[in-house]
């Protein structure tokens, strides 16, 4: 899921390629195989996930990378990230909660069974490998707070996402706009993020893309 930032007009046009050729692919492969895929990808099922949504799934690789990695430092990755967290972004984009108009024209453009499709797949992806230039920082004193939700590690669970490993410059930029009331699709994060200052919250996206 992308910040609320545009992409350039040739990045458009470029996803606006993608979607029209792929969806063309995408209709040739349903008519070999009508027999063989159901119309909607059954949840948690990635084979089917990929080759019915094949087209529209290949569209996010403009932004979040084909190998995972993001094209732009101000995209998050989404490869890894806990299934349920992944879902509830995209119904957030659906349905304006979460504010993006890049992502919203994404999560409009997919069936409810196709999001759930969507968040499986990405969801059973692996994290991208830290890169091996990547330094270690030590964690800052707030970092407990973090791991109350995020785990240990800050690996992530059921009740909040992965942070270890995401990007530095989405992290500054997501907890800015929690703290200034930006993003609202959190309320537990508005109220966090307003508790500390910039500097803060720069320590501990320094610390996080670090892990």
């Amino acid at each position: 899921m992308t910040n609320n930032h545009f992409p350039t007009v040739s990045g458009a046009l470029v996803i606006v390629a993608a979607l029209a050729a792929s969806a063309n692919a995408a209709e040739r492969v349903a008519a070999a195989h009508v027999a063989e895929m159901p119309a909607v990808a059954t949840p948690g099922n990635v084979a089917e996930a990929e080759a019915i949504l094949g087209a529209k799934l290949l569209v996010c690789n403009t932004c979040h990378g084909g190998d995972g990695v993001p094209r732009s430092a101000a995209t998050p990755v989404i490869w890894g990230l806990q299934e349920n967290y992944l879902l509830k972004q995209l119904h957030d984009f659906q349905s304006g909660n979460r504010d993006s108009e890049v992502m919203a024209w994404m999560a409009t453009a997919l069936t409810p069974e196709e999001l759930e499709a969507a968040a499986a797949y990405f969801a059973k992806k692996n994290w991208p490998a830290r890169p091996a230039s990547a330094a270690s920082t030590s964690p800052p004193a707030i970092v407990a707070v973090c791991q109350a939700c995020h785990q240990q590690n800050l690996a992530g669970g059921l009740p909040a996402p992965r942070l270890a490993g995401q990007r530095y410059e989405y992290l500054v930029e997501a907890m800015r706009r929690y703290a200034e009331g930006e993003r609202t699709n959190s309320p537990e994060m508005m109220s966090i993020m307003k508790a500390l200052s910039p500097a803060e919250r720069e320590a501990m996206a320094r610390y996080i893309s670090s892990l």
